[in-house]
């Protein structure tokens, strides 16, 4: 007797955003993964310190995604650090000096180098704030009740 699971396979960026959450969790971050930003994009993984501040993490899996997307620049107006995740054979050069680096896998990740840190304006950070924890909080709804209306996605 043969079973056959329709499952899909979990992308590798998914790994990561996995190992990267558990080693921020471990530096005292909440994380959200997916986090969506005022201006249309996607944060690969958005974490906010117990001192307020707020890291953007983006998750490269390779090269060819590394230089296929170069909307990661934006992502500075919203984070005080902007951080890579990237795997272990990844090329680390081809990180920018200003970025933080992390190399990743599905348990953890290793903080190579710390980004620069440009301070967010305080309306900013409070907006950003309300958001991660409104987004959170649904999110968690929605696992105590996936059949809730979302009346509020963002």
């Amino acid at each position: 007797m043969s079973v056959s699971l329709d499952v899909e396979p979990v992308a590798p960026a998914l790994f990561l955003a996995r190992g990267v959450c558990r080693a921020l969790d471990q530096l005292g971050y909440a994380s959200l993964v997916e986090f969506p930003l005022a201006n249309g994009r996607r944060a690969d993984v958005l974490a906010l310190g117990k001192t307020g501040d707020l890291v953007i993490v983006e998750i490269k899996t390779s090269v060819a995604d590394f230089r296929a997307d170069r909307k990661w620049a934006t992502y500075r107006e919203f984070a005080d650090r902007l951080y890579f995740a990237v795997p272990n054979d990844f090329p680390q050069m081809l990180i920018p000096e200003e970025c933080g680096l992390m190399v990743a896998d599905p348990f953890g990740a290793a903080m190579l180098r710390d980004g620069c840190t440009i301070p967010l304006a305080a309306g900013r950070r409070r907006a950003l704030t309300l958001r991660f924890a409104r987004i959170g909080t649904m999110r968690l709804r929605r696992c105590l009740d996936p059949e809730a209306l979302r009346l509020d996605a963002t």
